[in-house]
C-alpha cells in the first residue's frame, strides 16, 4: 500500500482554468479515507495553497515553494523552510532590471508583481471567481527592488521570470546563471495558460523559469517529511507535469507524469497518465 501520494498543482491537478473537478477531489478524498496521505506539492504559495488542500480533504501537510516549505495545515505553521537571501533576491532583481524583463517574487503569503502579465495575470483571473478570504495574495509595486530591500521579515520562497521572445530569455538565464548558490529550473519550452475574458478564452505563452536557493526541490521536502512520518520511499507516490516536479517523480516509489509534460519528464516516470484536462490525476491515483 502506497503511504503517501504527492501531487503538483498547476498542469496536474488544476485544469487550464486553475479547477479541482469534483471528481478528482473525490478520488482523492476516498483514498485520504483508506489511509493514504495526499498532499500537495506546489511551487505556490501557502495561502493560495491553503485553499485547494481544503477542497480536496488535504489537513495534514503540503509543500510550497517547489519545496523551499513544508506546511502542518493544522499547527498552522511552518514545520520545514529554505528560503533565498534577501541579498540574492536582490541581485536577481538588479539583472531582470537592468534587462528590462519580467519578473516577480513569491514570499511565504504573496506574489511581489509590477504588472498584471504572464503567470500573475493566470492567477489574478483565476481570483475573480474565488471569495476574499480564497484568493491568491498579489501586492502590486512601483519599484520591486526598493520593495525587498526595504522589507523585514519577509521570507523569500523563489523569484520567477517570463518572456516572450526565446532569445531574450535566454540572454537573462546566462547572466542569472553567474549568481552563486542559487538552483534555477532549467525550462526550454514554452508555458501556456488559458484565461477567460468575458465569454472568449484566451491563450497566454510565455518563456518561464523560477530561481530559489541552491538544493531547493520537491523532492527533498518530502525525504524530509517522510524520514518524519517514518515512510519509505517505495511508499510515496509522485504525479507532477514539469521540470520542477522531475526529482520527485523520479525519486518516488512511483512517479507518474501527466500526459501532456515534455518529454524528459515523461522519460524519468514509471507511467503516463491522461492530461490535465481529462482527469489525468484521478485516473492515475485509481490505477494503483
Amino acid at each position: 500500500m502506497y503511504k503517501l501520494i504527492a501531487i503538483d498543482l498547476d498542469g496536474t491537478m488544476l485544469n487550464k482554468y486553475g479547477v479541482v473537478t469534483e471528481g478528482t477531489k473525490q478520488t482523492i478524498k476516498e483514498t485520504i479515507q483508506k489511509g493514504t496521505e495526499v498532499i500537495i506539492a506546489s511551487g505556490r504559495p501557502i495561502d493560495s495553497i491553503k485553499v485547494i488542500a481544503k477542497e480536496i480533504g488535504s489537513e495534514k501537510y503540503f509543500i510550497a515553494g517547489n519545496g523551499a516549505i513544508i506546511y502542518d495545515i493544522k499547527k498552522d505553521e511552518i514545520i520545514y523552510e529554505n528560503f533565498l537571501n534577501k541579498n540574492k533576491v536582490l541581485e536577481i532583481a538588479d539583472i531582470c532590471e537592468k534587462n528590462n524583463i519580467a519578473y516577480n517574487i513569491y514570499t511565504e503569503n504573496t506574489i511581489i508583481a509590477k504588472q498584471l502579465r504572464y503567470n500573475v495575470l493566470y492567477y489574478y483571473k483565476e481570483n475573480l471567481n474565488k471569495e476574499e478570504k480564497l484568493k491568491t495574495n498579489i501586492t502590486l509595486v512601483d519599484d520591486i527592488r526598493e520593495y525587498v530591500k526595504n522589507s523585514e521579515n519577509e521570507k523569500f520562497l523563489k523569484v520567477t521570470i517570463c518572456d516572450e521572445h526565446k532569445s531574450i530569455f535566454d540572454a537573462i538565464l546566462r547572466k542569472i546563471n553567474t549568481i552563486s548558490n542559487i538552483t534555477i529550473l532549467d525550462v526550454c519550452h514554452t508555458t501556456k495558460k488559458t484565461i477567460k475574458q468575458g465569454t472568449e478564452e484566451i491563450d497566454i505563452e510565455y518563456y518561464y523559469t523560477e530561481i530559489s536557493k541552491k538544493d531547493v526541490d520537491k523532492w527533498n521536502a518530502i525525504k524530509y517529511l517522510i524520514e518524519k512520518l517514518g515512510i519509505k520511499k517505495e511508499e510515496v507516490v509522485a504525479i507532477g507535469d514539469n521540470i520542477n516536479d522531475r526529482e520527485m517523480i523520479k525519486n518516488a516509489g512511483v512517479g507518474i507524469a501527466m500526459g501532456q509534460s515534455m518529454p524528459e519528464i515523461k522519460e524519468v516516470a514509471d507511467q503516463v497518465t491522461e492530461n490535465n484536462e481529462n482527469e489525468g490525476v484521478k485516473k492515475a491515483i485509481e490505477s494503483l
